[in-house]
């Protein structure tokens, strides 16, 4: 009788397929593809927050937090980028990653936005200003006082926050922003700061508080261009409202 021979184990099993790759991750690819093809433009709001979300989930799925996100801030793609960090953290799959992610874009564009202002006169260049204190400031969470100095030229020589207050005021020190525009050797001032509401509207207490900072550098030689308040809808300016 044949003696039978040992087989060694598995030799008559086919070798395994290998497993097939997530569907997000030929999602991914087409989204690029799409997305270099047709720029921007070529992208639904979700899809550019999920083409924004790649580097923070390399292989993860990133199209349900992105669509959670929109789902948050109804549909509104620059709420979300700008929104406070304690209230982004509250979203279900939002890491650590995510959130300095989408922080590090909301800095590109307000960086972005200052570059273009350039070392032109700012008098000038007035859309440009415009844009630059909507990105800093239309969707801050807190009101937030800014002082742009300028030099003899209206050329910008320093943009600083002198103060952050609560949803609805800011303390702001006349005395202050004059100390600070002599240490500059300013000429000129024009002074910025944003309505949480959303209501560029001047308050009484703005206009009050304008006044004071109109004296406060005249007496010193320097000249108050105008204030902005800024709102998610448009901008409020002192001088075309006849308040300068």
């Amino acid at each position: 009788m044949p003696k039978a021979v040992a087989q060694p184990p598995d030799a008559a099993l086919p070798p395994p397929e290998p497993e097939p790759a997530p569907d997000h991750l030929g999602h991914r690819q087409r989204l690029r593809a799409r997305f270099l093809a047709g720029g921007p433009e070529a992208l639904a709001d979700y899809e550019l927050l999920e083409l924004v979300l790649f580097g923070a989930n390399p292989r993860g799925d990133t199209k349900p937090l992105a669509k959670r996100l929109l789902e948050e801030f109804d549909g509104d793609f620059a709420e979300a980028i700008a929104a406070d960090p304690e209230r982004l953290r509250r979203i279900d799959g939002m890491g650590e990653v995510a959130l300095v992610t989408l922080k590090a874009i909301q800095a590109a564009a307000v960086r972005l936005a200052r570059t273009r202002l350039g070392a032109r006169p700012v008098i000038g260049a007035w859309a440009q200003l415009l844009d630059y204190c909507h990105s800093a400031l239309a969707r801050e969470p807190i009101e937030q006082f800014r002082v742009l100095f300028l030099d003899r030229k209206n050329v910008l020589i320093a943009d600083e926050r002198q103060n952050r207050g609560t949803v609805d005021h800011t303390p702001v020190y006349p005395r202050e922003i004059v100390k600070r525009a002599l240490e500059l050797n300013a000429s000129a001032l024009i002074v910025v700061h944003n309505h949480p509401s959303g209501d560029p509207t001047p308050s009484q207490a703005d206009i009050a508080m304008t006044r004071e900072i109109q004296r406060a550098a005249a007496a010193i030689g320097v000249t108050l261009h105008d204030h902005l308040v800024i709102g998610r809808a448009g901008h409020a300016s002192f001088k075309s409202l006849g308040l300068l």
